[in-house]
């Protein structure tokens, strides 16, 4: 990785610290820019044989992952690595920055021993000296510096250092041999933080304690040997390892698989059937799948939908208005609590300001609770949290559960150190674990021959890894340059589109589409002509009847850092309005309209309804347009429950949708809106594709990527 010539510009080779331009204050964003590593240099040079030298944090990540169930349930440990110095759009845009470098044993035995104690016991040994057998290579350069060529041809003298550790819960306290239920980071129980675990003190207890107390009353398995990543048995230590401090915030398993999936949805149904009887319970769980069009219920979300959460919380942003009518207001703005909370920590850059006023607000949650409607994005980050634990009660007030002492939901107390000591959390994520195990574990194992295939699977990943050494040196060189021909293809075929101005009216079924399109021509014609376009007399307007072009989409590309992107922040979204989608429905997507640049928020904008995408020329200038129905807004603000604005269908003076052609260049980016259900059931014959023509009123899904969370306020 730090001789990969395509990561020369995008590397950061000293820890330092960034500051804002706008008031001077201290923001985190690229790994290197966390006190962690700042700390980790600060002790390297206090060593005269290592000053000066290039600080090189190794990232460490576990999790397991099946490739056939059919064929012997086979399963595979692998363990990856990254260096912290590359960038976090490098590393999340999947470009080489994570690799395998080993695969931890899984030792299986019969029921019978499975869960005694020895067998546990041998269980955890084996994993801490797997993973000290494949890290002790690391060593030696941990304390003497090595020489190594770096992407822009230069060399350096480098010191290696064990950096974050991601993984799940569970290998966490395996990670920091401590037992299920426990805080890996502070000492005692989930329900009180008082001491950070540490390695000196680790070891106090072990000396002085015996192996009772240390499992009573610290929550430590003190008998256990194991490599120095782990401090409690400094047998073959690691320098400048501490365990407790490396374990890393997890977005991924902590809150939308964790406190979202495995928590709250699952209290929305103990709560249905704690309040109503089976058959009604069951009924409103079958309406809140038919409104979220699933089909199916939550304990089914594996695999696939399990990225699919992270990617955009889809699942997640679409279940709040689902349920709303059928719990309590209080379980509703829970729900928006977490997921305000799950944006805000995926920001790209986080400030100063924004930690300091979480931080208190984590201290002082359950004194005082702020106010629901909050105008700026820091507000909403100092409230997030607060509004969670507050309104979350409601769960445990009317007995759906007993305590809130529970590991994930835990560790959202620990997301404003982590964030000081490693940066922006979407950088340290199991998501880019998972991504990765499709290219370095299953495609590998499906190309093998099944037998004995492990080996097969490290020879494949080996030659993957040169041919990517090998691209990446022959694109420095300028061979891979202007190769490849470009084949052009026509976008669609089958159906022919209106190739005319009163044809497309036809299709469309708008008879004033003619009139429409001259208002549009005659504002672009007179931009600083003041009147609004549809009180402009027909007569003055423009007449257009002859050729046009009609497209069933069009792309949007706009600056999106926090979401998953290219490599410059850029992301690209496809905007469809097509009169036969999948060969069974017509499909016209919703967008943000820019209406007002100077106004923030929604304030600016407006949700319209696409209809049809096309152009023409007229005097021999080329207008790409959009054909749209506005939606209205309802209030001035957003709904006080969810945050979310609610709109409703535009219609005109004599009752008819509210038309419009506009430039296509007003077009933000796509936007989502969710029905506002009610408390009826959604009728069982209704299909996805009617909703945005069947109900009266709507959310604007601000919720949909973070993108539109910051800009749906």
């Amino acid at each position: 990785m730090l001789a990969n010539p395509t990561y020369a510009n995008e590397i950061d080779y000293c820890p330092y610290q960034e500051y804002s331009t706008e008031g001077d204050k201290r923001q985190w964003k690229d790994f290197m820019s966390g006190d962690w590593a700042w700390d980790q240099a600060d002790e390297i040079a206090k060593d005269l044989s290592t000053l000066s030298s290039t600080f090189v944090p190794v990232i460490l990540g576990s999790d397991k992952t099946t490739v056939s169930v059919g064929m012997g349930n086979n399963e595979y440990y692998p363990l990856y690595a990254s260096i912290g110095n590359i960038r976090n759009n490098v590393r999340q845009a999947h470009r080489d920055g994570v690799a395998v470098i080993g695969f931890l044993a899984m030792p299986k035995t019969t029921k019978e021993h499975a869960t005694k104690a020895v067998f546990r016991k041998f269980h955890r040994q084996l994993f801490h000296s797997s993973l000290s057998k494949i890290l002790n290579m690391l060593k030696p350069g941990m304390t003497t510096p090595e020489v190594t060529r770096f992407g822009d041809s230069h060399y350096r003298r480098v010191i290696y250092g064990l950096g974050p550790y991601i993984a799940d819960y569970e290998e966490q306290a395996l990670l920091a041999c401590i037992m299920c239920g426990w805080c890996p980071k502070y000492i005692f129980d989930l329900d009180e933080d008082m001491l950070h675990r540490c390695r000196e003190y680790t070891e106090a207890l072990i000396q002085e304690g015996s192996l009772g107390d240390l499992w009573d009353d610290f929550g430590i398995v003190g008998e256990l040997v194991v490599c120095s990543t782990n401090p409690s048995r400094n047998t073959n230590d690691f320098p400048r390892a501490n365990i407790h401090q490396m374990i890393s915030p997890d977005i991924l398993y902590q809150l939308v698989k964790g406190a979202f999936k495995d928590h709250l949805v699952e209290w929305v149904e103990k709560y249905l059937r704690h309040t109503h009887t089976k058959q009604k319970a069951d009924q409103i769980m079958d309406d809140i799948d038919c409104r979220i069009a699933t089909g199916r219920g939550f304990k089914q979300w594996t695999g696939d939908d399990s990225k699919a959460l992270m990617k955009n919380l889809l699942i997640l942003q679409v279940y709040l208005p689902a349920i709303k009518g059928h719990v309590p207001v209080n379980g509703v703005r829970t729900f928006r609590a977490l997921l305000e909370f799950c944006y805000l920590v995926r920001c790209n850059i986080i400030t100063e300001d924004t930690l300091v006023e979480i931080e208190d607000t984590v201290e002082t949650h359950a004194s005082h609770v702020r106010s629901l409607i909050c105008s700026s994005l820091y507000c909403c980050f100092y409230n997030a949290l607060s509004r969670f634990h507050h309104y979350r009660n409601i769960f445990r007030t009317t007995g759906v559960v007993p305590t809130f002492s529970l590991p994930r939901q835990h560790s959202l107390k620990h997301y404003v150190q982590n964030i000081r000591l490693f940066a922006a959390p979407n950088d340290l994520c199991s998501l880019i674990i998972e991504n990765k195990h499709i290219k370095a574990v299953k495609e590998p194992w499906r190309r093998s021959s099944h037998y004995n295939a492990l080996g097969q699977i490290l020879v494949t990943n080996q030659q993957l890894d040169k041919l990517s050494a090998a691209q990446a040196d022959f694109t420095c060189w300028g061979m891979l340059t202007g190769t490849c021909l470009s084949v052009t293809m026509d976008a669609l075929e089958g159906k022919k589109h209106a190739q005319t101005i009163p044809a497309l009216a036809e299709e469309l079924n708008i008879p004033g589409l003619p009139n429409l399109l001259g208002h549009f021509l005659f504002q672009q014609l007179h931009p600083k002509d003041p009147c609004d376009p549809s009180d402009i007399p027909l007569t003055k307007c423009p007449l257009y009847l002859s050729k046009i072009s009609v497209f069933n989409s069009a792309s949007s590309r706009f600056y999106a850092p926090s979401d998953l992107s290219g490599i410059g922040g850029m992301h690209v979204e496809h905007i469809r309005s097509c009169p036969i989608w999948r060969n069974e429905y017509q499909c016209h997507d919703c967008v943000f309209v820019n209406t007002d640049s100077s106004l923030p928020g929604m304030q600016g904008l407006k949700v319209a309804h696409v209809r049809a995408f096309f152009s023409f020329r007229y005097q021999g200038r080329l207008y790409p347009c959009a054909l749209i129905s506005w939606f209205d807004k309802v209030g001035d603000a957003p709904d006080e429950d969810t945050g979310m604005w609610i709109v409703r269908p535009g219609f005109g003076a004599d009752g008819a949708p509210g038309y419009m052609v506009i430039h296509i260049d007003s077009i933000y980016r796509a936007a989502h809106l969710i029905p506002m259900y009610g408390m009826q059931f959604v009728p069982r014959e209704l299909k996805f594709y009617h909703s945005y023509d069947t109900f009266q009123a709507y959310y604007v899904d601000k919720y949909s990527d973070h993108h539109a969370f910051e800009i749906a306020f």
